[in-house]
């Protein structure tokens, strides 16, 4: 085990409600924990300390990559899964049960995103739940697209995939993936709940709760990495606007008007057994 990696890290906020306890490290807009009782639900990198491979990042303005890394509207490069796991943000509100972090555009976000933009991720604890909501504020006179999604990582020995229970998303099946050599790595329409039951430890609920009436994570990407790779022991369930090369997609993405904002918010409810 990396001696850095046992929580709470230095860097780790805490945010505690009864038996249920969430770490996050506000540099990164990283969750980096989600424990109900006994149950750690998200992965640790205990042995490899991989940030990459840790908790639930917010990937955005893109999910996943863009056809030869280019935004066509703009005409400018962005990176897999966008900027926002790369950049630091700023704590603005913080108390025992809620983080509330920004992220700004800069002299840095622009010649990759051409847009000024206010991003602010709440993450917030309540007993067997995290409810994590991201606002996206338009600071533009134009529309300004975007399509962000989440990333969560969910601890499960290698041994358990084969035996996960899933009710979705729609199209999916567990028993469909050789999981040791070949996993899943497909996006599915995302039926705003999923109920996971996780061998030995209890069911998890991953859901989208409308904002406004509205719903925004459409598709579901399911992935995991052979058991070959250092880091393994997790599966993903990653509630998207839209998969790879979305932002480049004017129908799949969402468009945010001028002067305005959007709001989506991502509930994991965890019951152990």
């Amino acid at each position: 085990m990396v001696d850095s990696m046992q929580f709470p890290t230095p860097r780790e906020h805490v945010l505690r409600a009864g038996d249920t306890t969430i770490g996050v490290i506000p540099e990164i807009c990283l969750v980096s924990h989600f424990q109900v009782g006994p149950w750690q639900v998200l992965y640790r990198p205990q042995e490899t300390g991989n940030v990459t491979r840790w908790g639930l990042p917010l990937m955005i303005p893109n999910f996943a990559r863009l056809k030869d890394g280019i935004f066509k509207e703009k005409g400018t490069s962005l990176p897999i899964h966008g900027f926002g796991r790369n950049l630091p943000w700023t704590v603005t509100e913080e108390s025992e049960t809620s983080l509330s972090l920004q992220l700004e555009s800069s002299d840095v976000t622009r010649p990759q995103y051409p847009y000024e933009f206010t991003f602010t991720s709440t993450v917030a604890v309540s007993e067997a739940t995290l409810t994590y909501t991201l606002t996206m504020e338009n600071r533009n006179d134009e529309v300004m697209p975007i399509a962000p999604g989440f990333h969560p990582y969910f601890a499960i020995k290698q041994e358990d995939k084969k035996r996960l229970k899933a009710d979705g998303p729609t199209g999916f099946s567990v028993d469909a993936f050789q999981w040791d050599t070949n996993p899943p790595d497909n996006p599915y329409p995302f039926p705003r709940q999923v109920a996971l039951q996780f061998p030995n430890k209890g069911t998890l609920t991953i859901a989208e709760v409308p904002h406004s009436g509205q719903y925004s994570l459409h598709m579901m990407q399911v992935w995991s990495e052979p058991v070959t790779a250092p880091d393994h022991a997790f599966v993903c369930f990653e509630p998207i606007v839209t998969p790879a090369d979305g932002l480049n997609r004017p129908a799949d993405r969402l468009n945010i008007a001028p002067h305005s904002a959007h709001t989506l918010i991502l509930q994991l409810t965890a019951r152990p057994r």
